[in-house]
């Protein structure tokens, strides 16, 4: 599979039903308290960066950066589209999106995803990839259906140090 990444200005029609499906999903398997996806409004902050990814006319996925300063970036509103699951697009996105912030200078990248079930595929590709767990970060607060996990970019990081169990 050969992804074309576009940094996307957020008005085609396909990336809105993209981004409201995975919404509709946050909102069905977590509470209304513990749901930190963005909408479109919240995605297009400055400190924002988004991306779609195609093939050929195709929408297969989405994914977000966002600026937190001090060298630390959050990864956002991960998706594939459900025509395009299991083709590698999640990996393919997350190795896009780990290299823009490394080419950024960025030194840490977090992320906040779900503790159920319906989240273990997404926790399982982070931890391939080195992401670590992590205590809450930029006004996050523990929550039992919250994991929160890091992946230092910098050079001096180890990675063997709180490795992920997932």
């Amino acid at each position: 599979m050969v992804l074309r990444f576009e940094l996307d200005g957020l008005t085609r029609p396909e990336v809105h039903r993209l981004l409201e499906e995975h919404l509709a999903d946050m909102h069905a398997t977590s509470p209304p308290e513990s749901v930190h996806a963005l909408d479109l409004r919240e995605l297009r902050d400055p400190a924002v960066d988004f991306w779609s990814a195609w093939e050929g006319p195709e929408l297969c996925g989405c994914g977000a950066l966002k600026d937190l300063g001090g060298g630390d970036v959050e990864l956002k509103s991960m998706r594939t589209a459900r025509a395009a699951r299991g083709k590698g697009v999640g990996t393919v996105m997350l190795r896009h999106l780990l290299r823009v912030a490394g080419e950024r200078g960025h030194r840490r990248v977090l992320l906040e995803t779900g503790s159920q079930d319906f989240f273990a595929p997404a926790r399982r590709l982070y931890a391939r990839h080195g992401f670590t767990l992590r205590e809450p970060f930029a006004g996050y607060v523990r929550d039992p259906n919250s994991v929160f996990m890091e992946l230092r970019l910098d050079r001096d990081a180890d990675p063997k140090v709180n490795p992920c169990p997932l």
